[in-house]
């Protein structure tokens, strides 16, 4: 069996961010049952408008990349009640293509408790659209804050690695078996 592989996007673009940090947590915390890539070009992406051709090389590379994964962890904040415009813009552009339909996906809120809903909302609305099979056994609130942020960029605390591997390793056992359903797979805390 091929190990799952899973595209971890930040809806974040600012330096320092504890959503960006929790992924790149994961990615670093990936063992043998999942591999994680981290997709870095959410800046890169020219703002979405339907018909472009040729397609832009950064939309062309995100296709590429989703196309490659067998699932997609998402982890955003929360702006103006709902995801970031450069979020947005990325699912803008999966839409026209179908990368997201019947592809598990599941999120991580990282916010303080209370904050980030609206943002989760707004995401799983737009990744139901685009026909995203969401993974509930694997979206979490995992509080994480910027002291929780190690000097290399990580996240340090150890009970918060594990629940955030936890997610992770939810998302990828789902998609490695598919006629499992999403209620079946529990999360190993």
């Amino acid at each position: 069996m091929t190990i799952p592989r899973l595209l971890l996007i930040s809806g974040s673009t600012r330096e320092g961010s504890t959503n960006s940090a929790a992924l790149r947590t994961i990615a670093a915390d990936a063992g043998s049952d999942f591999t994680a890539d981290l997709y870095a070009d959410l800046l890169a992406l020219p703002p979405f408008v339907p018909g472009t051709d040729p397609e832009p090389v950064a939309v062309a590379e995100l296709h590429r990349q989703l196309g490659a994964a067998d699932a997609v962890l998402f982890c955003t904040p929360e702006y103006a009640g709902m995801i970031p415009g450069s979020l947005e813009n990325l699912l803008e552009w999966t839409i026209g293509n179908a990368d997201l339909s019947e592809k598990p996906v599941a999120y991580v809120n990282v916010a303080y408790e209370g904050c980030g809903e609206a943002a989760v909302a707004t995401l799983r609305t737009v990744v139901g659209y685009a026909g995203a099979e969401i993974v509930e056994a694997a979206c979490e609130r995992i509080t994480v804050v910027p002291s929780d942020i190690g000097p290399d960029g990580l996240v340090a605390d150890l009970a918060l690695r594990t629940r955030l591997a936890a997610a992770a390793r939810a998302l990828a056992k789902h998609a490695a078996h598919p006629a499992a359903t999403a209620t079946s797979i529990q999360l190993d805390n």
